[in-house]
């Protein structure tokens, strides 16, 4: 008997709660005593017109009427004959203009008010799936954010998250420009979880973390959070593909532990392009040839057709009938969680115990793309492998 007394109690509270919100709101209150005129008005011309007006017999025909009349639609089928009706039809035209003239003024602000939002980065993201988040903000932002589209074709602008808490003239500049029309942007912090979530982190393909200068943060505190990053992405989605640009080389140890996929060593790169270009070579402008995104020479990425996956590199090398250069294979491609899946199911299957344990501390060590130049002809070509070319100014490829 208690326990039904106190759940009675609890209802009656949360009763007396919801009714006691709906008199403090200003929109529900005012919503309220609209439906109640509108009631008594119905009222008032089926009351004074049924007895002597012999198209107002039932509560609904008052009720049509009062429908048409607040709409402002008028079809003149129904009009009242008494001076009672007559008032309360006056009003109810006076009424209609007004409510419907506040309806329309508030959904032109809700509509106003929500582009607004969008513009400023401060909605959350629809539901996206196999979305490609592109964390930070640094100067050239609009030539980095072209050679991420010129590099990824297979992905559209409306599949691009831009995340980060640049000045609002540097977003307007990058909407403005036609090259990058359809693309997602989203204010906030990326290291944050709820701004992560609100940018749909858990079903996100890829991730790319830049090296931050939004703000005024100094090079380790953009490592830093470069580490964060990654790790709070792998925690609310472990299928992410995650690449993090440091300045640091002492960071990248903390960023595999995170099961970062690449590593971007900046400073580390400039440093060994200088040192290459002092030897007097060229080599500066070979490498710049070669990953400067040029669509008729450089790096291309390729994949090789199942009928060469478990055979020797050497069958799918003399197959190749093309003027570019293979130079190798990239091991272990696609969703990393998923190869590491399968390659832990795959290493349990030896009844060997000894085995077992070689073959996981091989799991282990897997890398994702996996670079493996000049391999030996007698190599085992392995599964979700594709071939690195080298592709020549203007080399067509022939059947």
């Amino acid at each position: 008997m208690r326990k039904s007394d106190g759940r009675k109690k609890g209802s009656s509270k949360r009763i007396r709660s919801r009714f006691r919100e709906l008199f403090t709101s200003t929109a529900s209150l005012l919503g309220l005593i609209t439906f109640l005129v509108l009631v008594i008005i119905m009222l008032v011309i089926f009351i004074s017109e049924q007895e002597t007006n012999s198209k107002i017999n039932t509560l609904f025909d008052a009720f049509w009427y009062t429908l048409v009349t607040i709409t402002t639609v008028g079809y003149g089928d129904i009009t009242p004959d008494s001076v009672p009706g007559r008032i309360a039809a006056m009003v109810l035209l006076i009424a209609g203009v007004a409510l419907f003239g506040a309806l329309s003024g508030k959904f032109a602000s809700f509509l106003f008010d929500r582009q607004q939002k969008r513009d400023k980065g401060l909605l959350n993201m629809a539901k996206m799936k196999n979305h490609f988040l592109i964390c930070g903000w640094k100067p050239n932002f609009e030539r980095i954010l072209a050679g991420i589209l010129n590099a990824n074709p297979e992905v559209p602008n409306e599949k691009i998250v831009i995340l980060n808490s640049a000045g609002q003239g540097e977003i307007d500049r990058i909407k403005s420009d036609s090259r990058f029309k359809g693309i997602n942007y989203l204010h906030g912090d990326f290291t944050d979880e709820d701004t992560l979530l609100k940018a749909q982190i858990k079903t996100a393909e890829r991730a790319l973390i830049l090296a931050d200068l939004s703000e005024n943060y100094s090079a380790l505190e953009n490592d830093s959070r470069a580490v964060l990053a990654v790790i709070t992405m792998k925690n609310l989605n472990p299928r992410i593909y995650c690449v993090a640009e440091i300045a640091d080389s002492k960071f990248e140890k903390h960023l595999s532990l995170a099961r970062c996929d690449e590593i971007i060593l900046s400073s580390d790169y400039e440093q060994n392009l200088l040192v290459q270009a002092s030897s007097g070579k060229g080599m500066s402008h070979i490498l710049r040839e070669l990953i400067a995104g040029d669509a008729d020479a450089g790096i291309v990425i390729e994949s090789i057709p199942q009928e060469f996956v478990g055979k020797p590199y050497r069958d799918y090398r003399i197959s190749l009938r093309t003027r570019d250069v293979l130079i190798g294979l990239l091991e272990n491609t696609g969703n990393f969680y998923q190869r590491r899946k399968e390659a832990l199911a795959e290493a349990q299957k030896n009844p060997d115990m000894e085995k077992i344990v070689a073959n996981l501390k091989k799991v282990k060590t897997l890398q994702s793309n996996l670079p493996h130049f000049t391999p030996e002809d007698d190599y085992i070509v392995p599964g979700n492998s594709k071939a690195i070319f080298i592709h020549g100014n203007n080399a067509d490829k022939t059947e």
